[in-house]
């Protein structure tokens, strides 16, 4: 993808950010206003994530001309807004490549550039790996500075409190900056405010701060007066309380969108010692109207016309499984008012947007909060409602100790709808589903299944949402359902699988929706095919029926080869001196690259060419 950099003359002077530091500052704002209608052209042309970009762009140009980087270290979190810092910090002739199979990663990503500090996909990481950095700044005795970027969503997970926590205890030199993207500017942003933001950033103010402090260290009521003044004084004009309370000081909010004004804060700012945050509101989507009204529906976009200030209607297709599981939990709340569906802030993504208008008594968003939302769910249940979690596969991850030991060993009947399993594509290896199968079958007490088709999926929900024998999990695809008819909803038979095609000597058993391309292979080699449906409790039946007259098996599923529902049927053959030979096919033991979901599976040979090579080479 081609740009005119004729149309961006001060954007082409700043490739790289030490080209940014010679620029005067006068021409600061033409370039922020370039780089945001690059952002449109270049995301418009290519799909990728945009209004939360459109936000940062002040912050990443006032941060690149402040702070010396790569040298200072500059951590982003979430990476959606990281765009702008792409296109600073020499891959502005890339930026078109963004999530795509070999091109820029979606997010920074250590193994792309120096610039990229840590690599990050999920949020609230920030700024326990900037203090990490911080205190290993302050042993080298450099001047290394340390900046986190954290968004307001970010900034409600524990793990950012916990961080802060720890910073405002050890006093490292560190620089928060909340990047507040509320929907709209919040009142007490203004020119007072923010000449208030560069008098408290101000060296005269921190010096009084300090020795007022050092003065009246011996001195207890006065000092607990001199306190309780100073955070008068301030609670009347800065909401900062809480983070001073952990030890920070606290400036702001100032306006994220004011460049010259953030350049002077930001060198206020960056010799200050110790922990600072500073608060700053921005406007997602800002600079394009569509997307300054609906950020949420602007966050990631396809292809699109600028002009036209709308996004592509979908085609008419299938039904995602986030639809199924959205109409599904509707279906089964008119029915029920103990159900209560727990998400950790991803309504749309889970498909729960119309349960949560229809149900609002019955729905629940912990924010970013994993942690959080199973405990939640875990309360829930032993108080005599019946929860769902609605999470992805890679977010369960940061719950795992609370799915053990919060509901598991206490036996809760907590459904949990796992979205995003297997391949999700563009997003890259920090979202791909590819080991919740291995981190689940090793819990006692939980039942696990994974459908091979969006009306399997309905059935599954219904079978654990009724399953009040303790734990149940659904793991589906991201993406489009295959047809499948809707039948009535009915319980499943704990266990057990479903026997789809009979064949000879080999026989396929099937994990999940690879159902489709492992029928096309079944067929070419004469094979049993078998829809196992569970993968715990297996069905040690069949199994064992399957193995008086076969004379090999095939497990297939898209979860990682290590540990999943491939070895599951290993350890149980092995157990029972079942002595045929097994070959597990699933994904191997690397971490899996971006692409799209079709482009990774047929890398992977998780396509029914791929599948068939596989059996092909090992029965050789």
């Amino acid at each position: 993808m081609s740009i005119d950099l004729t149309k961006y003359p001060t954007l082409a002077l700043a490739e790289i950010p030490a080209e940014l530091r010679l620029l005067p500052k006068e021409s600061l704002p033409k370039l922020c206003d370039e780089l945001r209608q690059f952002l449109l052209d270049s995301v418009s042309r290519s799909s990728g994530h945009f209004a939360s970009g459109l936000g940062t762009v002040e912050l990443t140009v006032a941060l690149h001309y402040v702070y010396n980087t790569p040298f200072d270290h500059v951590v982003w979190d979430v990476g959606h807004q990281a765009y702008p810092h792409k296109i600073l910090t020499g891959r502005r002739e890339r930026i078109g490549t963004i999530r795509k199979k070999d091109g820029l990663h979606p997010f920074p990503w250590r193994g792309e550039s120096e610039f990229d500090v840590l690599s990050v996909g999920h949020s609230s990481t920030s700024i326990s790996a900037g203090l990490g950095m911080a205190v290993a700044a302050g042993h080298e005795a450099k001047g290394r500075r340390t900046v986190c970027v954290i968004g307001d969503g970010a900034i409600t997970a524990g793990m950012a409190f916990e961080a802060m926590n720890h910073a405002g205890d050890i006093k490292a030199d560190l620089l928060v900056v909340l990047n507040d993207n509320e929907m709209s500017i919040s009142e007490n942003v203004g020119a007072l405010n923010n000449h208030l933001a560069q008098i408290l950033s101000g060296k005269l103010y921190s010096t009084l701060r300090e020795g007022g402090k050092r003065v009246l260290s011996g001195i207890p009521p006065i000092k607990e007066l001199v306190k309780r003044t100073e955070e008068h004084i301030k609670g009347m004009v800065v909401p900062g309380t809480l983070f001073e309370e952990l030890g920070f000081n606290y400036i702001g909010p100032v306006d994220g969108h004011d460049v010259l004004g953030l350049v002077q804060t930001l060198k206020n700012m960056r010799g200050m010692k110790g922990p600072q945050f500073l608060h700053i509101m921005t406007k997602k989507g800002k600079g394009y109207a569509p997307a300054e009204k609906d950020p949420i529906s602007w966050h990631a976009v396809p292809k699109f016309d600028p002009s036209a200030g709308t996004l592509p209607k979908k085609a008419g297709g299938l039904p995602t499984y986030s639809d199924i599981f959205g109409a599904w939990l509707c279906e089964t709340a008119a029915g029920d008012e103990k159900l209560m569906a727990v998400t950790p802030a991803m309504r749309e993504g889970s498909g729960m947007v119309a349960f949560s208008r229809q149900f609002p008594g019955q729905y629940f968003d912990a924010a970013i909060a994993e942690q959080h939302a199973v405990t939640f769910a875990a309360g829930l249940a032993i108080g005599g409602y019946k929860p769902i979690v609605a999470i992805y596969s890679t977010f369960l991850q940061r719950a795992y100790d609370q799915l053990i030991h919060d509901v598991a060993i206490q036996n809760l009947p907590v459904l949990f709808a796992i979205d995003r399993g297997g391949i999700v594509g563009s997003d890259g290896p920090t979202h791909q589903g590819a080991f919740d199968l291995s981190y689940l079958r090793c819990i006692p007490n939980m039942v696990i299944m994974a459908p091979s088709d969006e009306n399997e999926c309905r059935q599954m929900l219904h079978t654990g949402y009724h399953y009040n024998l303790g734990p149940c999990a659904v793991r589906y695809p991201r993406g489009a359902g295959t047809g499948a008819v809707l039948a009535p909803l009915v319980p499943l038979e704990i266990g057990k699988a479903k026997l789809k095609r009979r064949g000879e000597k080999l026989a396929i058993l099937n994990f999940g929706t690879l159902l489709a391309d492992a029928e096309i292979v079944a067929q070419q080699l004469n094979a049993t095919l078998v829809d196992m449906r569970f993968v715990k409790p297996l069905d040690e039946a069949l199994l064992r029926e399957l193995a008086t007259d076969h004379h090999a098996l095939v497990t297939l599923e898209e979860n990682a080869v290590l540990g999943g529902a491939g070895s599951g049927v290993n350890e149980f053959m092995l157990y029972n001196r079942l002595m045929l030979p097994v070959l597990n096919i699933g994904l191997p033991d690397r971490f899996i690259p971006q692409g799209s979901q079709d482009e990774v599976r047929a890398d992977m040979g998780l396509d029914s060419a791929g599948i068939l090579a596989q059996i092909e080479q090992w029965l050789k």
